[in-house]
């Protein structure tokens, strides 16, 4: 038998299992919704397709045959559960489920994630969120996670990217005490002469340069430094332990710098960078649980 011709059996099994309970073609059409001759033409074409009689007929009753009792025995069981099954799996359009696998640094994961998370995960108990903190720039598919977090300007183009957080300026911070004996900086070249906190990259061991912007002129410097660490939060509290400048976002530090703890610099070099974007292959279309976490990420930028 081809797996056609058993596809096309499954109406069939549904009719014959209802008529045979029912004992009845009109009662049985009735709880199927169809009419009394495609209820009767399903099991004709059953019976056809095994060669076997599934049904005794005669003009007042309906009774199944001996093949169709071991039939009845057999399957129907079977297809009940795969009604139940189904049911179930429709269920999850008003309940979501499910794991989503996201991989991000630590800053996002902290002032973006963590409040939002506090509000929508009560409200989705079988949603689960697995956050993965990396601070390189992953191959979501390859590592098979379902999204990442970048910064606008990072994302591929072969991405479908949505905007998580407002636009993010870095700023450049070191202690009263450490500048006291030195020369502020003017410009991002002066850093060279400074001892600065380095971050480096996991996922390929490279070490982040500091990136400037000023009048439409942008660069890159590779700053050296006594320390190094591979979570921003580690460069912060580096900068106020006065180990040296550290390149860090503003809303970390400002806190720091309010309380006099913290000194900033290069303020006309550092740019507003484009926020926090969740992303993910844009030939993957995402699941209701993913939906539901972006559209509560979006809410309040």
């Amino acid at each position: 038998m081809h797996d056609s011709t058993l596809r096309d059996s499954f109406g069939g099994l549904t009719a014959f299992i209802v008529v045979a309970r029912e004992k009845s073609f009109t009662r049985a059409a009735a709880r199927l919704g169809l009419s009394q001759s495609a209820v009767s033409h399903s099991v004709r074409a059953l019976e056809a397709t095994l060669g076997v009689r599934l049904l005794a007929r005669n003009s007042r009753s309906v009774s199944a045959t001996e093949a169709g009792e071991r039939l009845l025995r057999t399957v129907a069981p079977q297809l009940e559960e795969i009604d139940a099954e189904l049911l179930e799996l429709l269920d999850l359009r008003d309940s979501p489920s499910g794991t989503i696998r996201i991989t991000a640094s630590d800053h996002p994961i902290r002032t973006v994630f963590a409040p939002k998370l506090k509000r929508f995960l009560p409200q989705f108990p079988g949603i689960k969120i697995e956050l993965s903190v990396d601070n390189g720039l992953i191959d979501i598919a390859a590592e098979q996670y379902d999204a990442g977090v970048r910064l606008g300007e990072s994302v591929a183009q072969d991405m479908i990217a949505v905007r998580i957080s407002s636009d993010i300026r870095f700023t450049v911070v070191a202690t009263k005490k450490y500048f006291r004996n030195r020369v502020m900086p003017q410009k991002p070249d002066d850093l060279m002469a400074h001892n600065c906190v380095n971050l480096r990259l996991p996922t390929y061991g490279g070490v982040w340069p500091w990136e400037f912007e000023n009048c439409g002129r942008q660069m890159n410097v590779r700053v050296v430094g006594q320390v190094m660490y591979n979570s921003i939060y580690d460069c912060v509290d580096a900068a106020v332990a006065g180990l040296g400048i550290a390149y860090v976002p503003e809303d970390l530090a400002q806190p720091y710098v309010r309380a006099g703890h913290l000194v900033p610099a290069l303020d006309e070099w550092c740019p507003l960078w484009t926020g926090y974007h969740l992303y993910y292959p844009s030939r993957r279309q995402p699941s209701g649980a993913m939906a539901l976490l972006i559209s509560a990420l979006r809410q309040q930028l």
